[in-house]
């Protein structure tokens, strides 16, 4: 009598450790059926799956998103879990530290969403409008470029520098937002620049 196995063409690496976990576990003897009948689905089971790079330096670690909801049923997708990409080459599934929080860099209550302004002398935040902002920091510059602009240096020659600014590109931006950070800073002049990208 022939006896044949189905088994799949192709095993997940979670499937293949939950199998070696399952046989060797078998193999010593323990009974696994009471914790089979109490085991629960993997929050990430029913999850819409992403892939994307972490934004926080200039290596580009793969990660994978895992969000619940749908837009076309009227629910608001939720990210429930992110983790390392094991599929990419620069990271292989392995994240640092900062890459392990990302969750928390895009679901904290604490994150900040709109600007907030103190006034001179005062020891409170208060919420401004995003064009209120825009408006403060454009004549903030405006200002301080005439104040504070050269043309020529102490021996006449032409330089075309402002050195009364300084800017930091952020590494959690983008590279296109670093780009034009860079653009607008050499239009202005601006010589103190710093940029974890290294642009």
């Amino acid at each position: 009598m022939a006896f044949t196995m189905a088994m799949p063409t192709q095993l997940s690496r979670r499937q293949l450790l939950a199998s070696s976990a399952t046989l060797t576990a078998t193999a010593f003897g323990f009974d696994l059926k009471a914790a089979t009948a109490t085991a629960r689905e993997l929050k990430i089971a029913r999850t819409t799956q992403t892939l994307s790079v972490c934004p926080y330096c200039a290596v580009g670690c793969g990660v994978v998103v895992h969000t619940l909801g749908d837009k076309a049923r009227n629910v608001k997708p939720a990210i429930v879990h992110i983790e390392g990409d094991p599929e990419n080459p620069i990271n292989r599934g392995t994240l640092c530290p900062k890459g392990a929080s990302l969750k928390q860099f895009v679901t904290s209550d604490r994150r900040l969403t709109r600007p907030l302004y103190r006034a001179p002398g005062s020891t409170e935040w208060t919420p401004i409008s995003w064009d209120d902002a825009t408006t403060r920091i454009a004549r903030r510059i405006k200002e301080s470029r005439d104040r504070g602009f050269q043309t020529t240096d102490t021996q006449g020659r032409t330089v075309n520098r402002l050195d009364n600014i300084a800017m930091i590109g952020g590494c959690t931006d983008t590279n296109e937002i670093n780009f034009l950070l860079g653009k607008f800073r050499f239009a202005l002049g601006i010589l103190p620049y710093e940029n974890q990208a290294r642009l």
